[in-house]
């Protein structure tokens, strides 16, 4: 039995002695701080390229500015930046006319310009660009003139144009100008050479202490000038008739001691009893009226503008009277009516 135990304990004892166990006492390093890092390629023979660094470059945004489909076009004068209407000058002086005007329509200017229409050029360019300009956001216009050599008043009409050619309407009216007053005179120049005729009163309701200045020579032109329309649409000329002149004349005063462009008189009058209360008989009567400019201003107006037009070219009218008045104080400065009858 001794001896049983005894060999089962040297069993043992000869087992454990194969069995190897090693235990490292080297301690794990404490790692460092944490760095990502691209590890260059080590295949023989590679050389890893030079990185030269590269510059962010931001580039300004361009606005597309989109054109709704059937905007409209319209404006407002604003103000007379620079030379006030009847500002003097002296002869020959250069000078530069700035208005302010607010695009109150849905259509962006883009490629607007300003163009001479008709008047005094004054040494002004045919055309000059206008700044973009949103809807409702306001621009100045500027144009380099000169002064004529002679003493005088002169007036230069000028117009806003689209990209197309077409008139954009500021106000009421297609035209702006520029009245400037070389040396002393103070009275707008006649196209017939005579000096215009001083009138007081007259209108129908009107201020009675306006005093305006009638002038033949621009009733005569603009008479002239639609009878050139008419016979350029092959429709005979109209004859001036005493009666529908003096009405013209009689609301044109009006207007002007009002300061105000209406086809309805300060009295409530309308262009029909106008002309019935100057004693016209006929069958058929029609009015157009412009202020602010001369005879060339008020045909481009009313041949832009299909009412106008339509009436000027009306085969019914066989006659016409002109009335023609310039009050310096108002606002329009040009007060021109014309009634039309059969």
């Amino acid at each position: 039995m001794k001896n049983k135990i005894l060999i089962t304990s040297l069993l043992l004892f000869l087992l454990s002695a194969c069995i190897s166990v090693k235990v490292d006492d080297a301690k794990t390093p404490t790692p460092s701080n944490f760095i990502t890092a691209t590890l260059a390629p080590t295949k023989a023979g590679f050389v890893p390229a030079t990185l030269t660094p590269t510059l962010e470059i931001t580039a300004t945004p361009t606005l597309a500015i989109t054109v709704p489909a059937n905007c409209t076009n319209t404006a407002v004068l604003l103000r007379d930046v620079t030379i006030q209407d009847n500002t003097q000058v002296k002869a020959g002086e250069k000078f530069t006319k700035t208005w302010e005007f607010q695009n109150t329509g849905t259509c962006p200017w883009i490629g607007y310009v300003l163009k001479f229409a008709a008047g005094d050029q004054m040494n002004a360019p045919l055309s000059a660009p206008i700044a973009a300009t949103l809807p409702n956001e306001k621009v100045q216009v500027s144009v380099e003139l000169a002064a004529p050599p002679s003493n005088g008043t002169y007036t230069g009409y000028f117009t806003l144009n689209d990209a197309n050619g077409k008139d954009v309407v500021i106000g009421i009216e297609k035209t702006f100008w520029v009245k400037i007053v070389v040396g002393s005179s103070a009275v707008p120049p006649s196209t017939s050479g005579t000096n215009p005729t001083q009138s007081s009163g007259g209108a129908s309701g009107g201020n009675a202490n306006c005093s305006y200045s009638q002038n033949a020579g621009y009733v005569n032109q603009i008479a002239a000038l639609i009878n050139a329309e008419r016979a350029n649409a092959g429709l005979p000329a109209l004859t001036v008739n005493s009666q529908l002149a003096a009405a013209a004349q009689s609301h044109a005063a009006d207007m002007a001691c009002n300061n105000n462009i209406s086809h309805t008189g300060s009295n409530g009058s309308s262009s029909y009893s106008r002309v019935l209360a100057s004693g016209y008989s006929g069958s058929f009567t029609e009015e157009i009226i412009y202020g602010g400019g001369g005879p060339e201003a008020a045909m481009l107006w009313w041949m832009s503008d299909q009412i106008h037009r339509d009436a000027i070219l009306n085969p019914r009218s066989t006659e016409l009277g002109v009335g023609y008045a310039y009050y310096s104080n108002g606002a329009y400065g040009d007060y021109i009516a014309v009634d039309f009858g059969r």
